[in-house]
């Protein structure tokens, strides 16, 4: 009985070990027990489904980003350079008017009269140059006989003399009054746009109206003023000299492309404050996309790099070591491969050192993965079956 008795207790030790160490215990038909060990069943590495895609080689342009104020090339407040009443305002107000154009009419009669003042000053000293010139030719040969004092001779040269001084006068108080004259109608410098009108007929205007009548402002073309690192001048100012630099403009939201243009210089000063420094940009801005004021987004591409390297952004992660990515290797096995990135945009980041063309690297699904473990690539319309690190730290090595 005692024997019997103690194989029972040695048997629940056993049974009982065998539970500890990981073990369980499966009671098959005939009777008899078998161990499968839970260890064994853990060290069958399970499949991690993730999303890939290859590492693309093409050219890739380098481009840098900033933010930008859109300026006329062009802009001036009209103002009268005459005092006097305003007649009349030809322009309408937000309407294109081409250079010369007429834009308003001050009353010219003031200036007109001024005008037929200097005309008859003219005409009179004129007739007196002419008949001291007459007068001067008569004396010349009875001067040459004896029959004509020379102090009488020198006097009537000095009346010719005084009588071309006057004339000159007389030419340039006309061309003054004349200019006067022009300036009681107002006509567009450039071709532009015109503002709110500011002041009505019937008002008596003055040049020193703070102001003025309009506001006209080009915007065929137009110019985009943005900001830099000034770290970037060296290679803007290659770009610049090789006739690589071209400016795209983005409205505010960096996301609708509004114009094409190019760089047309660098600012001579960086702002020691802030570290950067200011470029102008031209555009043809035929649609009117661009308008004064407004703050856009500007890409200003500088070079373009040949045969470059391309991953999806969400495919390189930070680790300890810095930038890595997890290459899908034979048997759909993943290693971990420090690289090195250059630009990142439209969610394509530029690989400089760390990956070769046509490798298959990870784009979703990291945070489960270590060195060795083996994957499989699901296609884009079942990603959902990916998970995705949320509070986890995504992609860290261990």
């Amino acid at each position: 009985m005692r024997s019997k008795t103690f194989k029972i207790a040695c048997a629940g030790l056993v049974a009982a070990a065998a539970i500890g160490a990981g073990a369980y215990v499966v009671h098959r038909l005939d009777g008899t027990t078998d161990l499968a060990p839970v260890a064994q069943a853990k060290a069958t590495t399970s499949v991690v489904p993730v999303t890939a895609a290859k590492v693309l080689q093409h050219d890739v342009p380098i481009v840098l980003e900033g933010l930008g104020t859109v300026t006329p090339i062009n802009t001036a407040t009209i103002r009268t350079q005459v005092q006097g009443t305003l007649d009349s305002v030809d322009f309408v107000e937000g309407k294109q008017v081409k250079r010369g154009d007429v834009l308003a009419r001050i009353d010219p009669r003031v200036y007109e009269a001024q005008v037929d003042q200097a005309e008859a000053a003219l005409a009179r000293d004129e007739a007196s140059l002419k008949n001291a010139r007459t007068n001067l030719a008569r004396t010349q040969p009875l001067a040459n006989r004896g029959f004509a004092t020379q102090q009488l001779l020198d006097t009537q040269d000095s009346q010719v003399t005084q009588g071309e001084g006057t004339v000159a006068l007389d030419k340039a108080a006309l061309e003054a009054a004349q200019t006067q004259l022009s300036f009681a109608t107002i006509t567009a410098p450039f071709d532009g746009v015109t503002g709110i009108r500011r002041i009505d007929p019937g008002n008596i205007v003055h040049p020193t109206d703070t102001n003025g009548l309009v506001v006209l402002t080009q915007l065929q073309p137009i110019a985009v003023i943005f900001t830099l690192p000034s770290g970037e001048i060296p290679g803007v100012r290659q770009a610049l000299a090789s006739g690589d630099a071209s400016v795209d403009v983005y409205d505010a939201q960096n996301k609708r492309k509004l114009d094409h243009g190019n760089l047309m210089l660098i600012n001579n000063q960086v702002d020691s404050t802030s570290g950067t420094v200011q470029l102008k940009a031209s555009f043809p801005n035929a649609g009117n996309t661009l308008w004064p004021g407004t703050f856009v987004n500007v890409h200003l591409t500088i070079a373009v790099r040949h045969d470059a390297l391309t991953v999806p952004l969400t495919a390189v992660r930070q680790g300890p070591d810095g930038g890595f990515a997890y290459v899908v290797g034979a048997n759909n096995v993943v290693s971990a491969r420090n690289v090195t990135t250059g630009q990142s945009r439209d969610g394509q980041v530029l690989i400089e050192q760390g990956l070769a063309a046509n490798e298959t690297v990870v784009t979703a699904g990291q945070y489960r993965l270590n060195p060795g473990t083996t994957v499989e690539i699901v296609p884009d319309d079942k990603k959902d079956q990916v998970q995705d690190a949320t509070t986890a730290s995504a992609g860290m090595l261990p």
